[in-house]
This record gives C-alpha cells, structure tokens and sequence, in this order.
C-alpha cells in the first residue's frame, strides 16, 4: 500500500444562501422544483482548480479476462460485488463493484464477434447491468425488465454489429439506478473495427490509450466517502475522482495520447478543457469517430455521454485535464446554474510526459464516412417534452406501458422538447442517432457524429434521426430517460417496442406521435 500523502483540507462545497434561491425563482421561474421535498438547499458554486495536488498515479481497470467458446463466442464473467475502497490510504469506504470493490473490468471486443457476459450478483439486493450505447437485442439490453436477483445469474449474448466506439455498462433498476451507479457499479466496453485499427491512432490500452471515468464524489476530513448534497440535477459531489483515483496524475512516455472520457457521474455535467487553453482534439462521441477531428475549447458532456479526444504533448511538460462549466456552456440561467453545478471549475487529471517521448505519425484528415439519412424516409415522428416534475409527455415511468411502438427497420424522427428552465438530458437505448436539428439549425460539428445520450439545453428542441433496423420483439421493451439518475428514478423514463409490420406489443400501448 502506498504511503499516505498529506492532503490540504477537503474542499467544502457552500451552501447557497436563501437569497441566491429567490433570486433563481425569480430568474429561472421552474427552479423552485429543485429543492421541493427534498428539504436541502442547494449547494452554491465551487472551484477546485489549483487546490489538487495530484499526487496518486491513475488507476487503469484491468482488461476484462475473457475465453472464446469453440462456437467462437466470446465470453466474459461480471460480478457484482460489496467491498471496501480505500480512496484515502487507510480509510475504507464501503463500495460496489464488479470483479472488484469499485468500478469494473473494461471489456474489449470486436466488430463482428457474438459475445456472452456471464453476470453474477454476489449483492444482497437485485441489480441488472446495461451496455450503455450497444446495439443489441431487448431481452439482453439490461434494463428494469431484466433484474438479476440476488445470489442468481443472468448470461446475455449478442452479436456485436456496430462501428468501433467507447462504451459503458451499468446498473438500470428502476428507481435504484443513482444508487447502485453512486456506490461504483460501473465499467468501460470498447469496441474496435479494422477500419479504425486502420488509422494508426493511439492503441496500446492503458499507455497512450487511456480510460477516463470521471465521477464526482463526497469525501469527510478524514477521507471516507460520504453523500452528495442535491440540486435539482441530483447529487453533487464537490471533488472528483478518475477510475476511482483522488486527486490523479497520468504519466504518458508517447507523444500522442488517446483519452477515452466517460462521464459517470449520476447528475453532474462537465465541460472539459486543458488548463492551458490548447484546443481540445476531439475525434469521436457516443457512437463512434466523427469524420474528421475537431479542435474546440471544451468538450461538454452530460451523464452518460463518452468522447475521445487527442492530446500531443512536448518532453516533460505537465498540462491538467480540468472542466470549467458556466451558465453560457450549461444553457442556464445564473442562479439555476450555481446550484446545479453549471457554475464549477474543477481539476480533473494532471499529464506528465517523460522527458523522451516516442514519436507519434501526423492523426488522419479523415476519419471516418458517415453517410446522412434521408429525411424522406421518415416514417414517424414522435414528440418527447421534457417537463419539471420529473416525468415525459406528462407521464411518469410505468413498467407495464409500453409508451411507443416502433416498426422495425423504419427510419423516425423523435422531437426531444426541453420545455423548462433546468438541466435535462436524453438517451436512447439500443441505437445511435443522428442530431438533425437544434432549434432548427444544423448541430455543430462536435455534435454531428453518432449519438446515443444528449444534453438537453433548456427550452430547445433537439431533432433526432434514427433507424430501429433489427432485433423486433414484442414481449420486451427498451427504455428512453433522461440520463440525470435521480431524474430517470423519479419516473423520467418511457419504454418503446420494436415490433414486426402490423404487431403490437404485448404490454399495454400508449402513443405520443404525429405523422
């Protein structure tokens, strides 16, 4: 075990004063919702730039062991665990895991292959886990409807048949998926394709291609980790860690290094940038690489959404990974973002290159093709309004509705209406999307990739172009919620069926569309 660093006090983050909370009410009119009920008020912007003394290496999930069957199936083993974690040497703080006390294995698998996860829940609670952004069948996808009770199994399998691309997999228990997320249940799945092993980026896991799950967290003076205060967003928490390291350092020996950025945090939304002001190289979002990278001053990313980026770095120079959220970035109106995190700059990850690096060849002008859909061949429309008491289209979350009923291999267009005054977010299960619009202008080039989650910006709408063009099941329904967890508990939730021409599915149906 390490020895244990001298830390600077925790950094406390303020409540803010009633006054800053009439005033949003004034100024935002709906964020009086934010702290109905729940008897808090709401915590006040924080900064944490410059207080970290990044003083622990990073931590890398281990690569998730993994057997192939003589069918060719690839199969790997998850189990949900409790454990303990020392985020602070010396001081254990109760945690889940899978294979482990915290966080989980980074599964890698290729395009192509059929793969098996033999999931086991080793917790004295049901849970499931959810391939977050994978194409694959409903009765596998993971969901509330696919519960792993405690001490059983659950073994999915699928064919892997999409674009290289970081994924992620997590719980989804209806009304317990903050928690289960917040105590560490969580891990990175990485496709590849030989089209991208083609582009000669950044490869070697771990060294100059590199996971980095950033969650926000609690911690008492003694470093024990403790509950997140709750703004209308949901908990949070006033440090960060990185794959489960306080206060990380990265050391890279390449002069091109691939960060794999996975916000999984439960409510916080992150604008990353480098402290430096270089632009930030971003070569790919949720659903995989863009046609070609783009440099921006941040790259924002709600709960749920992934992006990789490139950093070329000089001999021995140190640059820090830092987010700098403003009510601009946020969407927010002040007081609406000081106390739901839209007003926090935050370190992140310190980067130190070693004093010889080895060289790295000049990244692609293209890289990928991403061919546009034809708007003509929408066959339905359907509205999402996104309301302030956690619920869609004026309905909460019901296991034995089925919302919206989808024909298989037909291309929709979903409205998604922020219709409030406060952070929401959008995810899709199933398949990636195209932004077609917002507000009725085309999506900037950093959002016209493949997608599967948004961050849904108050009072726009978000034009969304996807094609459902397999795995039909009328039994078995897949989600769409706002990826805000304590938002997706509360009921901000639907289920949709795939179904064959003329089928209906077998749960009660509702309808939200237009033609």
């Amino acid at each position: 075990m390490p020895a244990t660093r001298l830390r600077p006090p925790p950094l406390r983050r303020p409540r803010a004063v009633l006054g800053t909370a009439l005033a949003a009410v004034a100024a935002g009119g709906l964020v009086a919702i934010a702290f109905a009920g729940c008897g808090v008020v709401g915590p006040g912007p924080i900064s944490t730039v410059g207080k970290v003394d990044f003083g622990t290496p990073l931590a890398i999930p281990p690569l998730a062991e993994s057997t192939v069957d003589a069918d060719g199936t690839r199969v790997f083993s998850l189990d949900a665990q409790a454990g303990t974690t020392e985020f602070t040497p010396g001081q254990p703080s109760a945690t889940w895991g899978f294979n482990g006390s915290y966080l989980g294995p980074t599964l890698v698998a290729e395009r192509g292959e059929h793969v098996r996860v033999d999931v086991t829940n080793s917790l004295d609670e049901p849970t499931t886990v959810h391939w977050h952004g994978m194409h694959l069948p409903a009765e596998m996808d993971g969901g509330p409807h696919q519960m792993v009770a405690a001490d059983a199994s659950w073994s999915p399998e699928w064919d892997i048949d999409q674009q290289a691309a970081t994924l992620w997999y997590h719980p989804h228990p209806h009304g317990e998926t903050e928690d289960h997320v917040a105590r560490g249940l969580a891990g990175m799945f990485i496709l590849h394709d030989e089209h991208e092993r083609s582009l000669g980026l950044p490869s070697e896991y771990g060294v100059d291609d590199v996971p980095v799950i950033v969650q926000d967290s609690g911690f008492s003076a003694d470093g024990e980790q403790e509950s997140k205060q709750r703004g209308y967003a949901g908990g949070l928490g006033d440090e960060l860690i990185v794959n489960g390291t306080r206060a990380p350092y990265l050391d890279v020996a390449d002069e091109l290094v691939r960060l794999r950025l996975l916000n999984a945090s439960t409510a916080r939304t992150y604008a990353f940038t480098w402290s430096d002001a270089r632009p930030v190289e971003l070569i790919a979002t949720d659903g995989g690489l863009l046609e070609a990278s783009v440099s921006l001053d941040h790259v924002r990313l709600s709960p749920g959404e992934r992006a990789e980026v490139l950093l070329r770095v000089s001999p021995g120079e140190r640059v820090v990974l830092q987010s700098k959220m403003t009510p601009e970035i946020a969407g927010l109106v002040g007081p609406v973002a000081d106390t739901n995190g839209g007003s926090d700059a935050l370190d992140v990850l310190e980067v130190r290159a070693a004093e010889t690096l080895d060289p790295a060849p000049p990244v692609p002008a293209v890289l990928n093709a991403i061919d546009d859909f034809d708007e003509a061949d929408v066959a339905m429309t359907r509205t999402f309004t996104l309301d302030d008491s956690f619920e869609i289209n004026g309905e909460a979350m019901d296991m034995g509705r089925i919302d919206e009923t989808v024909t298989v291999d037909t291309l929709e267009r979903w409205i998604v209406d922020n219709a409030t005054q406060l952070p929401h977010s959008f995810h899709v299960h199933d398949v990636q999307f195209r932004i077609a619009s917002i507000d009725g202008a085309a999506p900037p080039p950093e959002l016209a990739g493949w997608k599967d989650t948004i961050f849904a910006e108050p009072e726009k709408k978000y034009e969304l172009l996807m094609r459902f063009e397999d795995y039909a099941d009328s039994d078995t329904p897949y989600m769409y919620h706002c990826h805000l967890l304590w938002h997706e508990d509360q009921g901000m939730m639907g289920q949709f069926a795939v179904v064959e021409p003329g089928q209906h599915a077998t749960i009660t149906e509702g309808t939200h569309h237009e033609h």
